[in-house]
């Protein structure tokens, strides 16, 4: 007869956890550790929505602080032609420019014999009127004077908003230069040169700047006065006119 053998054997449903396999102690460390990494998540979250707040929500102005206003910025007004700037600092009007002109062949003679020679710088503003003659918004005065030093080769200039008499000369910037170029070209550069205040100026229309320099010849010997007179080869005058729209320098 077949005998057949059997063997009895069984195999549980579920593997138990990794938990339960630990002692009651070590469950317990476990459950501190995870309760502390909880409590800094919410801390790190807390602080993250307090700094956000701060940044967003900027405090109120106090009494007597200046809210910022685009208008308080400084401004450059200024109005631009060809060698010619009139811009507005603060209640001043400064004018730079400059011009181009060569000494007269007799005015040179005369500086090489260590003749002192003159020159005046005029500026005006003026607003035109049919009716009556110009009115005269504005003016200013520079003065120059260049002469030749033989001794030591050197061309000075005194360059002042007073006349020479007295103690203008005194109170004039003076400079020196090596060469005749060097000294002319100075006095065709006029830089940031103060010839008025806003005040005097009218807030609308337009007005009239008028330029001139020239050579002052009252300033010569008397001898070369009379010989000068109404003669060109003494004569240096240089003359500009520009419109200048006011409202742009408001």
């Amino acid at each position: 007869m077949l005998q057949v053998t059997t063997t009895d054997s069984s195999t549980p449903c579920c593997k138990k956890t990794a938990d339960a396999a630990l002692p009651p102690h070590g469950q317990q460390r476990r459950a501190a550790a995870a309760w502390v990494l909880a409590l800094g998540a919410s801390a790190l979250l807390t602080a993250q929505g307090t700094h956000a707040q701060e940044a967003t929500s900027l405090p109120p102005l106090q009494e007597g602080d200046a809210e910022p206003s685009p208008e308080t910025a400084s401004v450059d007004k200024s109005l631009d032609w060809e060698n010619l700037r009139l811009q507005r600092d603060g209640e001043s009007l400064l004018l730079s420019a400059r011009f181009q002109w060569s000494l007269p062949d007799l005015v040179l003679d005369a500086l090489l014999k260590g003749i002192p020679v003159h020159f005046i710088a005029e500026a005006q503003m003026l607003r035109e009127r049919w009716y009556w003659s110009d009115q005269q918004l504005l003016s200013a005065v520079r003065y120059m004077r260049l002469s030749y030093q033989p001794l030591i080769r050197r061309w000075r200039l005194y360059d002042g908003s007073q006349p020479f008499e007295g103690q203008g000369l005194k109170l004039a910037l003076s400079s020196t230069f090596e060469s005749l170029a060097d000294a002319v070209q100075a006095m065709q550069r006029i830089v940031r040169w103060r010839i008025g205040s806003m005040s005097e100026l009218p807030s609308d229309g337009t007005a009239l700047l008028q330029l001139r320099f020239r050579i002052d010849l009252s300033h010569f010997p008397r001898p070369l006065q009379i010989g000068a007179l109404g003669r060109s080869d003494w004569n240096l005058l240089v003359t500009r006119r520009e419109t200048v729209d006011l409202e742009a320098l408001q």
